[in-house]
């Protein structure tokens, strides 16, 4: 239950609120025992049982005061105006009394609205502010649509299943607690049974609740296993008709589905159980009350007189409306808990990539970038083994080799996307752990493979990452990006929307609107994912010819996949299995013969 009051942490937000939401409770939990009061006098009336005070007594803070007041107000307006406007003052009382447990309720729920709403979107904004800081090979292990089924439905889990509780589990315990107290004062002895017979049903209750905490936690799981195969449908839609596979992609959804109802209804069971057992058990308990209760009254000896053992039975009667609520509270919040230790997960996850408390500012590259004796595993193997490289500032580097030498790797340790696991990353003499992440980063352009857009318009995605940008900046990263002619084209020119993933341009467009992209940041680093490898010919010049023009001037670090496109690199690593096996210029690694060379051979080039 830990998870459950890490979730509650965020009511302290609204201290207002809470305030307002437990005083109408409490109001309202006082008029209703007051309104219910009123069958006393009603009952000694019908049955001419009032016995009429004279003489007004004096009032005191207690119950018994209270009680030999009214009976005096009572006495006084049968002795002056008669016993029907005596029945009418009552009844008057009771509808002004129902009238202020019902506002007081209304109030209680007008104030706990924003409370619950608010909470749930800190919930939302936190797990949201956690995804974005998580090392990128925290996604690796994890599906994207349980990611998503955690942000989306878990949390509107917990809004349904705890926040809307909340109040039920104050208020209905609240209640049960008064009237207990009045029920002790009304007759002791009986209420002794009460006190017998309630923990015996809450330990029943309790079990089916840890059975429905279980069953709502596979549910969740599972939930997220669909939501993943949903957004890889959506993304590999292309691929699924291609191959043919539409009938087996739809026996894997629908299996995944019928697993997911089969959980669905254990839960709906176990939860729909709540409600039919403890009502049952309370009225079992009602009906021992009314046996011991009735024996009371009819013996020789009666403690307990009529009207105030009816009194009693209603008083009673109404502690199963709060303790069958209280159930249901209690297997919602139970059904919750699972979903709060789900988002738990992501909010406790470590960072792994952390920031210095004294990090160093700098905005500026003035010298080089220096990875000395550089590993790093992703778990036990080593990817990267005793990396030594020097790239000067201006200079051109490149890095080559098979697919899973490491290229990629070695690239994405430099802006911190990972952590070494041995040696050190320098940035003029700086440890890149000894900067500003936002500083290091700012001082790099990425340009990847696979082109990352989003559903926005040309202006924002070019702009992306900038608070300002200037609409003629904008323009101009776009001609040095060859992208501002097919942009002037489109149906609303910057202003376009390009879809999910830029889906509505082609992949020369998408590339060079990163590239623009880039341009407008104007890093004094430049990271390239080998950005043409997947176009046409056409497309393939005009991007090559605006890589040329970004990296003119800059610091650039190349993962070449078409060597053709780095023999004028002032220098080429190549990578095989981590390792650097050879390094030098175009020439000098082709008359060598060794690695390069047959990387060449295999591409054709000479």
């Amino acid at each position: 239950m830990k998870d459950l009051f890490r979730i509650l942490k965020y009511v302290k937000n609204y201290p207002g609120f809470v305030a307002l939401n437990v005083l109408f409770n409490v109001l309202s939990v006082f008029f209703n025992l007051f309104s219910l009061s009123m069958i006393v006098p009603f009952l000694r009336l019908l049955f001419d049982k009032t016995n009429l005070v004279h003489q007004a007594p004096p009032f005191e803070f207690t119950t018994d005061s209270v009680v030999q007041n009214f009976n005096y107000i009572i006495s006084k307006i049968i002795i002056q105006q008669g016993e029907i406007n005596a029945l009418m003052f009552i009844s008057l009382m009771v509808v002004i009394l129902f009238f202020l447990k019902n506002l007081s309720r209304y109030l209680a729920m007008f104030f706990l609205a924003p409370l619950r709403n608010g909470v749930i979107r800190d919930i939302r904004n936190d797990i949201y502010h956690r995804i974005l800081i998580l090392p990128l090979s925290y996604f690796n292990e994890k599906r994207k649509g349980d990611i998503m089924s955690r942000i989306t439905n878990d949390v509107m889990n917990i809004e349904w299943s705890i926040m809307q509780s909340l109040e039920m589990m104050f208020r209905e315990p609240l209640t049960i607690v008064v009237f207990l107290i009045s029920l002790v004062i009304i007759s002791p002895t009986l209420t002794v049974f009460v006190a017998v017979l309630l923990p015996v049903t809450g330990i029943l209750i309790a079990q089916v609740g840890k059975s429905l905490r279980r069953t709502s936690a596979k549910s969740q799981v599972k939930l997220g296993v669909i939501l993943s195969i949903i957004e890889e449908t959506i993304s590999g839609l292309r691929i699924i008709k291609g191959f043919n596979a539409i009938e087996i992609t739809d026996n894997k959804f629908k299996d995944q589905n019928n697993q997911l109802t089969k959980i669905m209804i254990r839960l709906f069971r176990k939860r729909d159980l709540a409600s039919p057992m403890s009502e049952f058990l309370s009225t079992l308990v009602l009906v021992v009350i009314l046996w011991f209760g009735g024996q009371l009254v009819l013996s020789e000896n009666a403690s307990l007189e009529p009207t105030v053992f009816i009194f009693y039975v209603v008083i009673f009667s109404q502690l199963i409306v709060p303790a069958k609520a209280f159930t249901e509270a209690y297997y919602n919040i139970q059904k919750g808990v699972a979903s709060a230790e789900r988002i738990q997960e992501i909010i406790d996850a470590d960072e792994v990539i952390t920031e210095k408390p004294d990090a160093i500012s700098k905005t500026d590259f003035n010298e080089s970038i220096h990875y000395r004796d550089i590993s790093f595993s992703y778990e036990q193997e080593f990817v990267l083994k005793n990396i030594n490289l020097n790239i000067e500032k201006g200079k051109m580097i490149a890095i080559v080799g098979a697919s899973g030498s490491g290229k990629s790797t070695l690239v994405d340790l430099l802006p911190r996307f990972y952590d070494c696991t041995k040696g050190e990353i320098l940035i003029d003499g700086i440890p890149v752990k000894d900067l500003r992440i936002d500083h290091l980063r700012g001082l790099m352009g990425i340009v990847t493979q696979e082109t990352i857009l989003f559903n926005d318009t040309v202006f924002n995605n070019i702009a992306f990452g900038m608070e300002i940008a200037n609409g003629d900046d904008v323009i101009a990263a776009a001609k040095i990006a060859n992208a501002h002619e097919f942009i002037e084209n489109m149906p609303q020119g910057y202003q376009t929307n390009i879809g999910d993933r830029g889906a509505k341009l082609s992949g020369g467009q998408r590339q060079r609107i990163s590239i623009a992209r880039a341009v407008l940041k104007n890093p004094p680093i430049m990271i390239l994912d080998e950005a043409t490898s997947a176009l046409d010919t056409e497309s393939e010049r005009l991007v090559q010819d605006a890589l040329f023009k970004l990296m003119k001037n800059r610091t650039s670090v190349v993962i070449a996949h078409r060597l053709s496109t780095i023999q004028n690199a002032n220098e080429i690593i190549v990578l095989d299995k981590g390792e650097i096996v050879e390094r030098g210029t175009h020439s000098e690694l082709f008359d060598k013969k060794g690695v390069y060379r047959k990387l060449c051979d295999m591409q054709s080039f000479k």
